[in-house]
């Protein structure tokens, strides 16, 4: 057949081999380009800085549990110990119904505290960004535990006057993971679309019908950590603004583990005995997280590490193996810095940061961003990763070619990757939230005491917070 196809090919004239011949290059390399991913970029973001008559301490804490009336003294002495080990400092930031005087969660608190971080931080990307509402193609919205109708995303739509034709997305029940996912996503729906353009990533959380007023410890927890929080990035697959963006998307990775029981009931949304809805982090949280990122790197590792610490890695197992040692084994993972010159790790809280250190055997300051994004800003939740990006531009430490691994964890429970490499050597906008504080950070915080308190709880010396200062 093949040989009676070539004879046929011969017999053709010059002036038809040549159009079909060309054809058929035309269309070799069309496949060719086709299954080349068009290249992302982030050209740029910003993070909420919520007035500072949101600022929340341990002062204001304190004061609306005693006023709202809804927690017991021992209930409140539970969250006292869990605020003072969290790792947080006086800086964070609370929704407005805390200050309100009213001491209820209502839909109004919840559509204001949304407005308030949405609206400012994508009016600040789109002006810095020199993009134009109606040049934005789609619009991409994370918020876990608020889901109102309209959407958040037809909220931003509305307005910034953005065009009939503009697709969005809202995404809900992600947890911490929705950020990286958010970013993801716009990246696939950019490469599908045969016009590209724009896609505005919007990643925020929402504590105004969360706060949780029962007695369930497990889902107190959230009270003590979580604070407010948004952050708006715009990514773009428009060539002409290579020269504008700071960052190349170079891969990005989601692992599920949703199909193992403790993974799913690790962190869940709930009634308590009461009827109070709150979210539960169960004592399984840190060791599912710890195992959710070993199967993760497991994954990620052989598309971002060199050759060279690959076989280093292969052999280290093989010798721990001969040695007829499996708990050696289990224990030995890649070296990630050998990939990546700055980590943006998950800073959900201080036992998960310590539980990646352990596992990863990362130093003290591949987690400084991360802890500092704890003290500073508490957990933001799907924006977190965005707050480390920019403590990194606040301390002016990325260069043209590095490259930059966004870490994030999500209930369900999702373990999450974004891979980026620097564009040009990094300098803080004028929007960076850490301006006014990067210079008091890494800042030194004690560790937690050993000794355990008469109610089973993890006690604390506290003599060296009573004139408590940030660094």
């Amino acid at each position: 057949m093949a040989a009676s196809l070539v004879t046929s090919l011969r017999s053709l004239p010059a002036h038809a081999l040549v159009p079909l011949v060309a054809s058929a290059l035309l269309f070799v390399v069309a496949v060719v380009l086709r299954r080349r991913r068009r290249p992302v970029y982030l050209l740029n973001y910003s993070c909420h800085l919520p007035d500072v008559d949101r600022k929340v301490n341990l002062e204001v804490c304190e004061y609306f549990g005693q006023r709202c009336r809804h927690y017991s003294d021992d209930t409140a002495d539970f969250m006292r110990l869990i605020y003072r080990k969290s790792g947080l400092g006086q800086e964070t930031y609370a929704p407005p119904f805390i200050f309100s005087g009213e001491f209820q969660k209502t839909q109004a608190f919840a559509v204001q505290e949304a407005e308030e971080g949405l609206f400012a931080t994508v009016a600040h990307l789109l002006a810095k960004s020199d993009v134009r509402p109606r040049d934005v193609g789609f619009v991409v919205v994370a918020c876990s535990m608020f889901s109102p109708a309209p959407s958040l995303a037809s909220m931003i739509v509305r307005r910034f006057g953005m065009p009939p034709g503009t697709r969005t997305y809202s995404l809900a029940g992600m947890g911490c993971s929705a950020g990286t996912v958010g970013i993801d996503m716009a990246a696939r729906a950019l490469r599908v679309s045969r016009r590209g353009g724009y896609a505005l990533v919007v990643v925020t959380e929402n504590m105004s019908l969360n706060w949780y007023f029962g007695e369930n410890k497990h889902m107190l927890v959230t009270n003590c950590i979580f604070r407010v929080g948004s952050a708006a990035a715009l990514v773009t697959d428009v060539a002409a603004r290579r020269g504008d963006a700071k960052y190349e998307l170079v891969r990005t990775l989601r692992t599920h583990h949703g199909g193992d029981d403790a993974a799913y009931n690790a962190a869940v949304q709930m009634e308590d005995e009461e009827g109070n809805v709150g979210v539960a982090l169960t004592k399984d949280l840190v060791r599912v997280a710890g195992a959710g990122l070993r199967q993760h790197i497991a994954t990620l590792a052989p598309h971002v590490l060199p050759v060279s610490e690959l076989l280093r890695y292969v052999w280290r197992v093989a010798r721990a193996y001969v040695a007829g040692n499996p708990k050696a084994v289990a224990a030995i993972v890649p070296d990630f810095q050998r990939a990546f010159e700055h980590m943006c790790i998950h800073s959900g809280g201080k036992a998960v940061i310590d539980a990646v250190v352990k596992l990863m055997a990362f130093g003290p300051q591949v987690v400084e961003p991360a802890r500092a994004t704890l003290h500073r800003f508490g957990n933001t939740s799907s924006s977190l990763v965005f707050y480390e990006l920019a403590y990194f531009e606040a301390k002016r430490r990325v260069r043209a070619g590095d490259r930059l691994w966004m870490l994030a964890f999500g209930t369900g429970f999702k373990a999450c990757s974004n891979v980026w490499r620097a564009l040009r050597d990094s300098a803080p906008d004028a929007d960076n939230p850490w301006n006014a504080c990067a210079h008091r950070y890494p800042a030194a915080l004690p560790p937690p005491s050993t000794r355990r308190s008469s109610g089973g709880a993890p006690a604390m010396d506290f003599t060296h917070l009573k004139n408590d200062k940030l660094p």
